[in-house]
């Protein structure tokens, strides 16, 4: 979906752009949904990213409190 200043808000699907006032209810139900489940998406990476970081950190610590071995 692009939009510039001034402009009605496009959606552009196999090459073929839709006005998205003009599309109907349900497809602009449609739309929304998938907005929302790629905010969903960006969310959960994030989350991710951050339990990935906590996971090393973790591991280094255990690592480092590891009996030293002779």
């Amino acid at each position: 979906m692009a939009a510039t200043m001034n402009e009605e808000p496009t959606l552009t699907h196999n090459g073929k752009t839709y006005n998205v006032s003009e599309l109907s209810e349900a497809a602009q139900k449609q739309l929304m949904n998938v907005k929302i489940a790629d905010s969903e998406i960006r969310r959960l990476q994030v989350q991710l990213a951050i339990a990935q970081t906590a996971h090393s950190a973790y591991q280094q610590a255990l690592i480092e409190a590891l009996p030293a071995q002779e």
